[in-house]
């Protein structure tokens, strides 16, 4: 590869409009790569916009890292996604997405009103949840989200 063809990470930086310090991050965590020079600086093959433009556009809906680094799996470290790639990457994202927005739209939905977590902290909430009968449900937003399952409360527990 050509010199010219590579970037530092000031430029990458720039370009993507991230930090060096997560450019460093996503490194670390293997979704993109850079070469060094002799002076052990980092210069990053240009793909690497690309695949930090992936790594961006899935955190903004939500996905994880883990997911990103997942979906990066069949795609070369030094490379971008192809477009048979990206469709596949964006097929395993798709019910991911879809449920993440039908819970946004249940949220908005409901937002003027109760969410049913049993909290009784504001008196209205007695109307919504009459005797605190939603706790038998378990913790959190029942009525919104009924079909979730509860998180143990691992506050108290000793190490």
């Amino acid at each position: 590869m050509d010199r010219r063809d590579l970037l530092t990470i000031g430029e990458v930086a720039r370009r993507s409009g991230l930090a060096p310090s997560a450019l460093r991050y996503y490194e670390a965590r293997g979704l993109i790569t850079s070469t060094r020079t002799a002076g052990d600086r980092r210069r990053y093959a240009r793909a690497v916009l690309r695949r930090v433009a992936v790594i961006r556009a899935a955190q903004r809906v939500g996905l994880t890292l883990d997911d990103v680094g997942a979906a990066f799996a069949d795609v070369p470290a030094e490379a971008a996604p192809t477009r048979v790639q990206w469709a596949r990457m964006s097929a395993r994202w798709r019910p991911v997405i879809d449920q993440r927005i039908a819970d946004l739209e249940k949220v908005r939905a409901e937002l003027d009103g109760c969410i049913g977590c049993g909290c009784l902290s504001l008196q209205r909430c007695r109307l919504y949840n009459p005797d605190d009968v939603l706790a038998d449900e378990g913790s959190g937003s029942r009525r919104l989200f009924p079909d979730v399952p509860d998180v143990p409360d691992v506050s108290d527990e000793q190490p």
